[in-house]
């Protein structure tokens, strides 16, 4: 089986080739780089711009997934799974006091608002608080992903410091799974987008 996967960074093709590597060996995969669409997003998504989206996924050969949580709702009209909806769902299974990590303003939105969407279904009485970690994504900007991951990393820890009563942390944007390591030993879920994503694309298709 054949899977088309559309990133608006490059970093992602390393990432979702490992998880491929190890999730379903035999599966073909690929990767449609677009960070223009992040970028022309950031001042809000002109009807232009969710038309040309909608294009590329109507045209990709095989299942497709969008890694990128900012246009991840128009990619999702247009038939893509969206990386962020396995997390929500799985976020919103734990239930009580929600972290909802990112680091991008232009995500936030649609992330909470995919979470409260996911928490109502589950029937429970999730309350969800918002974690902005903005100042971290000029280290991803440059490459540095040691200090993004370090910066996503100590961001959390210290709200849960402030919110003990957290069941867990959802870190929205798929980058922000380097930061995962990290946070092993904090005493609740963390959760990260694209292995659950990955393995709800595959899991559908390759039986």
């Amino acid at each position: 089986m054949d899977f088309t996967l559309f990133h608006t960074a490059k970093v992602h093709r390393a990432r979702f080739d490992r998880l491929r590597d190890r999730i379903a060996p035999g599966a073909g995969l690929t990767h449609v780089v677009r960070p223009d669409w992040l970028t022309r997003a950031q001042g809000g998504m002109e009807p232009a711009l969710r038309d040309e989206i909608a294009a590329e996924i109507a045209a990709a050969t095989g299942p497709s997934l969008c890694s990128c949580t900012t246009i991840g709702e128009v990619a999702e009209g247009a038939g893509a799974l969206r990386i962020d909806r396995p997390v929500m769902q799985a976020a919103a299974a734990i239930g009580g006091h929600l972290c909802l990590a990112y680091c991008l303003d232009s995500t936030a939105q649609a992330s909470r608002a995919l979470l409260q969407e996911a928490a109502d279904r589950a029937g429970g009485t999730a309350r969800i608080t918002p974690l902005p970690l903005q100042a971290a994504w000029a280290a991803f900007e440059a490459g540095d992903m040691a200090g993004y991951a370090t910066a996503i990393a100590d961001g959390v820890r210290a709200h849960l410091v402030q919110h003990p009563d957290t069941a867990a942390i959802v870190l929205a944007q798929a980058s922000m799974d380097v930061a995962a390591p990290a946070l092993d030993g904090v005493g609740v879920p963390v959760l990260a987008t694209p292995e659950l994503a990955f393995r709800a694309l595959v899991g559908k298709h390759i039986q």
